[in-house]
């Protein structure tokens, strides 16, 4: 990792407030993965009940990624999309993430709006979440990027708590709405495909 590099990673997670030994751990990750070149690729999915699905990769393997995306595609039932046919329905943004344990939402709102967020939003809920896993769920502030530094630091002196994330997501330009069989559908899908090891994240437009 060169000098530069290690630069912008450190002010990142400072900026960030990610601990310390997260830092450490994964700037070992990297410098024992030597000089091996690690690419960020978008693949996309289609899901259930005209869903659109992107899943966001960062790896040091193309042919190892995209064969465990295809397999965990087929075997739930989705269908490879071409590229291009689906990455437009999707737009760039700051995102800050926070758990909903983590804050009130009307106080939430308040602090985000003032602080001059573009929208604030709420997690989706499904009828068979357990309640532990919807206290890991988040409220996503989007901000521009202009913002973005602003937006943490107002949520540090509110004494709210952030995920230490990069800050980099993409939102869906419009929403799908779905019947709760093709909702459970893609939330399987959606699981299968987080566990994979080279895939960052994985983004929907169902509503």
């Amino acid at each position: 990792m060169s000098n530069s590099i290690l630069a912008a990673v450190l002010e990142k997670a400072k900026e960030l407030d990610v601990p310390k030994e997260i830092v450490e751990r994964n700037i070992k990750r990297a410098s024992e993965k030597g000089q091996e070149a690690f690419i960020e690729k978008f693949y996309e999915v289609y899901g259930f009940g005209g869903v659109s699905i992107t899943v966001e990769v960062l790896t040091d393997k193309i042919n190892r990624s995209v064969a465990a995306i295809r397999e965990v595609v087929k075997d739930c039932g989705g269908k490879m999309a071409d590229p291009g046919s689906v990455l437009f329905k999707f737009r760039r943004a700051r995102v800050v993430n926070i758990k909903i344990s983590d804050a009130d939402k009307d106080q939430l709102l308040s602090i985000a709006l003032d602080a001059g967020a573009e929208d604030v939003i709420e997690p989706p809920v499904y009828d068979d979440d357990f309640e532990d896993d919807s206290s890991e769920s988040c409220y996503k502030i989007v901000t521009s990027a202009d913002n973005f530094s602003a937006m943490l630091a107002k949520l540090r002196e509110e004494g709210i708590s952030f995920e230490p994330d990069n800050g980099s997501e993409l939102l869906p330009i419009t929403t799908v709405e779905v019947d709760d069989e093709a909702m459970d559908l893609n939330k399987q899908l959606i699981s299968k495909l987080l566990e994979l090891d080279d895939v960052d994240a994985v983004y929907t437009d169902q509503k």
